[in-house]
């Protein structure tokens, strides 16, 4: 309930306004630890997808329709909530890693899946997931940004 009650303070009229708010907007890479925490702050349904031609050129419910019976590690987009509670129970050192070297995902759409679909109703965020030979991980670090999500509210 509190989830919803977050959700419903954040200003704006429509899922892209209010995380407009929080920084969240279309094309703008976010750190998948600030995705997590608004995930978990606000109920927002983050999708972490691995290939590009997914992401861009299908509608979420028809990806995850076609991969339903698939088992959830390996399906080709996965929870944010679900791929950071995996890297951490496999990788102890995943929380340092993510400290030095911050994974970024580009936001790619923003939009509410209507009660009645099939899926749960609300907000929802599709990343794509950058690939192995694209990090760099010789640039300058970018602000980790948790500390600019707010609270959630009791």
């Amino acid at each position: 309930m509190l989830k919803k009650t977050a959700w419903a303070a954040l200003p704006g009229a429509t899922p892209a306004e209010k995380l407009a708010t929080i920084g969240i907007t279309v094309k703008k890479s976010v750190n998948i630890r600030k995705l997590g925490t608004i995930a978990d702050n606000y109920g927002v349904a983050i999708w972490l997808f691995f290939e590009e031609d997914l992401a861009r050129t299908r509608s979420l419910e028809s990806v995850l329709a076609e991969f339903e019976k698939v088992p959830e590690y390996e399906r080709p987009v996965i929870l944010v909530k679900s791929f950071l509670r995996f890297t951490q129970e496999n990788d102890p050192s995943f929380e340092q890693t993510m400290e030095e070297f911050p994974l970024m995902a580009e936001i790619v759409t923003i939009g509410e899946t209507p009660s009645g679909s099939g899926t749960n109703a609300g907000p929802y965020v599709t990343c794509l997931m950058p690939f192995l030979d694209e990090l760099d991980l010789s640039a300058e670090l970018p602000q980790p940004g948790l500390h600019a999500v707010p609270p959630e509210k009791p």
